[in-house]
């Protein structure tokens, strides 16, 4: 069963990182997770992603996802293959659908754009936040990001989120596997200085945690 079409919504809001406090991310183990695009074009996107409990990698070696892939391959318990839509206003078009781990590994094998990341959970203020620390051509970026079955608003922002990119594509996970954060980081850096930190206001208003 597919369920009813609304269903097939997220809601969500992204924030650039430039590093997280420690205690965000010692309460657990983080998820690691490689996934892989066939399609990534105009923010469409059909991915396939792998998952694997109680591995921390270290994201600051230099390992691509395929090489993470082949070496924990074992680990891998939980693979879904996805349908996105673009992302406007914070909302999402997804379709999701379990998929044998095995035969997630061997499609991501075959081709794809593919990235890794670790994936911390956290409550934050009054959400459940994912924290995505990503590795190889994209390190050293960090992304935190809320998920609701509605629009987020009136969220408690952490103080270490340094600006929003909910609607910003490059940001997109898709994005990033076409064009990583490295080739663009310097760039970005300097745009960000020179425009400062942004939260957009079309979702009431933004609280922001004093530590």
């Amino acid at each position: 069963m597919l369920g009813k079409p609304a269903d097939h919504f997220e809601y969500e809001r992204r924030f650039y990182c430039n590093d997280v406090p420690e205690y965000v991310l010692t309460n657990e183990s983080p998820t690691l997770i490689v996934q892989s695009y066939f399609v990534h074009s105009d923010n469409y996107a059909l991915r396939i992603r792998l998952q694997a409990k109680n591995i921390n990698l270290d994201m600051s070696a230099d390992t691509d996802a395929i090489s993470v892939l082949a070496r924990y391959r074992d680990s891998f318990t939980t693979a879904f293959l996805t349908a996105k839509g673009p992302s406007v206003g914070g909302t999402r078009y997804e379709l999701e659908n379990d998929i044998d781990p095995d035969i997630a590994a061997e499609l991501v094998f075959r081709g794809g754009k593919a990235i890794v990341k670790n994936r911390y959970n956290a409550w934050l203020g009054e959400d459940g936040w994912n924290i995505d620390i990503f590795g190889a051509d994209n390190y050293p970026l960090i992304i935190a990001e809320v998920e609701r079955h509605n629009p987020v608003t009136n969220l408690v922002i952490p103080q270490f989120c340094a600006t929003e990119i909910t609607d910003q594509a490059r940001f997109s996970n898709d994005g990033l596997a076409t064009k990583p954060f490295s080739e663009w980081a310097d760039d970005y850096r300097d745009e960000l200085a020179k425009i400062g930190p942004l939260f957009l206001d079309s979702f009431g208003p933004n609280r922001h945690t004093e530590d």
